[in-house]
């Protein structure tokens, strides 16, 4: 199985807190022991869910724009935007257990990339535009786009895989946010023919069709 890049030291760091408690455990007896035993078993099964998070899947890519990111469409809404103008902001909330790397929606050219620093309340609230984030700008032959990634409470690491001046193709991998949060999709409106995603249908990044453009 392919680990994220970003992913691979935190499962190097739990197995081997893992493997010390374990290692302890043969020096031990009585209560100590049983605490030991109990600790490096929590520890084992953390390392073992820390490979299922950070997997990496390889993906054919769909056609159209596709979806950013695994996880759930928290909310469509249709709004002017300061960069985009008039557009379609499309939110997809990421759980634990969804694969956490970020995809290219469509062929663009990374204009900028801009960290925001900013809180740490769950994903799924209002509250949480104001998170920390990092924002997105690219150019794309049918208009500018957005990507804003949120971090929540857990996911509190952003892990960029691009730089500024980057041509990404559609379904090239943007980044990783560790332990599941939020990430927002502006897409202009102009050149969009259709959505074809529903609030609450569950999506997979590079994978999965959610609008259709003009020709």
């Amino acid at each position: 199985m392919r680990i994220a890049n970003g992913g691979f030291s935190w499962i190097v760091i739990s197995f081997a807190f893992a493997f010390v408690f374990i290692g302890a455990s043969f020096f031990s007896t009585g209560p100590l022991l049983i605490f030991l035993g109990v600790v490096s078993v929590f520890l084992f099964l953390i390392s073992c869910l820390l490979i299922v998070f950070f997997r990496d899947p390889e993906r054919t890519i769909g056609h159209g724009i596709v979806a950013i990111a695994d996880g759930k469409i928290r909310e469509i809404q249709r709004l002017r935007d300061a960069e985009v103008g008039d557009c379609w902001r499309i939110s997809t909330f990421m759980n634990i257990h969804n694969v956490h790397v970020n995809r290219m929606p469509f062929d663009g050219l990374i204009q900028t990339v801009t960290h925001h620093d900013g809180s740490h309340v769950p994903a799924f609230k209002k509250e949480s535009d104001s998170n920390e984030r990092m924002v997105l700008l690219i150019k794309t032959d049918i208009g500018l786009m957005k990507i804003v990634q949120i971090a929540g409470t857990v996911a509190r690491r952003i892990v960029p895989y691009i730089s500024e001046g980057d041509f990404v193709k559609k379904g090239g991998k943007l980044g990783l946010i560790r332990l599941g949060s939020r990430v927002d999709l502006y897409l202009p409106t102009k050149k969009v023919k259709a959505l074809i995603i529903h609030v609450q249908d569950k999506i997979k990044a590079g994978v999965d069709t959610i609008a259709e453009i003009h020709d």
